[in-house]
């Protein structure tokens, strides 16, 4: 499980890594991080399936991560952190907000806030100027955000016409070995879907009920 194992083909170069899931090998953890800092695309698990990352502000990473899912629009992306400190940065989130992402973070939600002017206009919901944050329950995302030193801009891995996440990573290295540069084999995942939450407004909404409790919101 120590390996990263270089696939080639015709069109593209892929690096498959097998990272272990409860003590992650920090070199292969390194390794992923130098494809991110070279603006390049990654498929790793999350505590919600699989899902794709890539550095803030890498326009053309950001294209190649919406082509693959085929979506047209910015507003299905998200913040990755690595843990509340980071909130401050790029959303607006007062104490009581605060509090209440506390207790229930790192887990599997999806939080809506209003964004800072840290937050590149394009990652923002162009008519209320919000941000998607995630803080993932999951060892090898929080080890490449420390590594990173950085929230990492990520989408979950559905592909079209899916509504779940893909959870079998060796299903994902056949249908994108050729699309991305880097895919962490971080075991078989459960078909999750994150609970998503608006908070950039004064009354709290629930926008879709997933794998995260939603009883302190309601």
């Amino acid at each position: 499980m120590g390996l990263a194992i270089t696939t080639l083909d015709e069109k593209s170069m892929s690096q498959f890594f097998y990272i272990h899931d409860e003590n992650p090998q920090a070199r292969l953890i390194n390794q992923a991080v130098a494809i991110l800092k070279q603006g390049g695309v990654i498929v790793y698990p999350t505590d919600s399936g699989y899902a794709l990352g890539c550095m803030i502000g890498e326009k053309n990473a950001m294209t190649r991560m919406a082509r693959i899912r085929q979506i047209e629009n910015d507003t299905n992306f998200s913040l990755m952190c690595r843990d509340l400190s980071e909130l401050a940065n790029f959303a607006r989130v007062d104490n009581q907000a605060y509090r209440l992402l506390k207790s229930c973070m790192p887990g599997p939600y999806t939080f809506i806030f209003k964004a800072t002017k840290e937050v590149p206009r394009r990652l923002q919901c162009d008519k209320k100027r919000t941000i998607g944050i995630r803080v993932p329950n999951n060892i090898i995302a929080l080890a490449l955000l420390e590594a990173l030193g950085e929230p990492m801009m990520t989408t979950s891995l559905v592909m079209p016409n899916e509504q779940f996440a893909e959870s079998d990573p060796e299903h994902i290295r056949d249908i994108l070995d050729h699309l991305v540069d880097g895919i962490i084999h971080g075991g078989y995942l459960p078909e999750n879907q994150t609970t998503v939450i608006d908070m950039s407004e004064d009354e709290m909404v629930i926008l879709r009920h997933g794998a995260g409790d939603t009883s302190a919101f309601e």
